[in-house]
């Protein structure tokens, strides 16, 4: 199942992006309003979970600068990615777009198509606070 957020325009350089997301406490700034726990478990790896979801680990498992950034599931139960593509517009805007890429059954992808792709978007939204 692949997923993507809208592009978002964000007045910040695409190095001072991919260094915010480089840092993973930094997602705990553009989760939604329905985050129930986001904790910290280490350099490249965070922990959060949505009111009404299971728990989620995500580490970090590739950075090319200044234009991408992937975080994967730290569980094989639910394999998947989330990769941020930053491009450089201008000395102090970028656009990124957020894509998600998972392995699911068909009647799991069901499920979690429509939740998934409205969290990507509020996180695309919200990279303006980084």
């Amino acid at each position: 199942m692949n997923l993507e957020s809208p592009k978002v325009s964000v007045d910040q350089s695409a190095q001072h992006l991919f260094d915010s997301l480089s840092d993973v406490r930094n997602f705990e700034k553009l989760m939604p309003d329905t985050i129930a726990k986001f904790e910290v478990l280490g350099d490249d790896a965070f922990l959060f979970g949505l009111k009404g979801m299971p728990e989620i680990k995500l580490k970090m498992k590739e950075k090319v600068a200044p234009n991408k950034i992937v975080l994967g599931a730290a569980s094989d139960k639910l394999p998947f990615t989330l990769t941020a593509n930053i491009d450089s517009v201008a000395d102090q805007k970028s656009e990124v777009q957020l894509h998600f890429d998972g392995e699911f059954n068909a009647m799991m992808a069901m499920m979690v198509k429509g939740p998934i792709s409205k969290f990507i978007e509020t996180l695309a939204a919200n990279m303006h606070k980084l």
